[in-house]
């Protein structure tokens, strides 16, 4: 059982960590009710080095000493100005200890030193804590976003100016 947040470790994933993380992802969205589809909104996580590594994104994992998964997330490119927040969920034990916005400060680290100007994201209102985290840090929402069976809410932060002509 983790108690302090300082004895996670983050690091970049791998596809050698692609069928915990996908056991930790269908996790939590089963916890929440939530439809989990390998096959179509989840098919990223097959091959996380090419899908986030190769495509201009990151995808970290939050593991504790032993080596359990606890956390993940993911920056996926859009266009070469947005990416998406993706996949940043956690195991309920180490929930409310901080560590969600320990991952969105490097999530919008990761962002502006990779070049993008916004990070947006999808959720559903069932994911209050997410969501709590996603509007203090400055998450707006997006009015008229698409929604599915596991999306009824899109927000957006800007992290950076676009670059003005000289």
């Amino acid at each position: 059982m983790i108690r302090n947040p300082d004895e996670v470790i983050i690091r970049v994933a791998t596809n050698a960590d692609c069928n915990r993380v996908v056991a930790l992802v269908s996790g939590v969205l089963s916890e929440f009710n939530l439809p989990f589809d390998l096959e179509s909104k989840d098919s990223d996580l097959k091959d996380l080095e090419e899908s986030y590594l190769r495509s201009g994104g990151i995808f970290e994992v939050l593991e504790d000493r032993d080596g359990n998964l606890l956390g993940t997330y993911g920056l996926f490119r859009l266009d070469n100005t947005t990416c998406e927040l993706r996949k940043m969920y956690f195991t309920p034990e180490i929930r409310g200890l901080g560590l969600g916005r320990r991952l969105l400060e490097r999530a919008v680290d990761h962002a502006r030193r990779l070049g993008y100007q916004r990070i947006v994201l999808e959720t559903i209102s069932v994911l209050k804590a997410a969501i709590c985290l996603y509007t203090h840090f400055g998450f707006t929402p997006i009015e008229g976003a698409q929604v599915s069976a596991r999306v009824d809410q899109a927000y957006m932060l800007k992290v950076a100016e676009p670059d003005s002509p000289h």
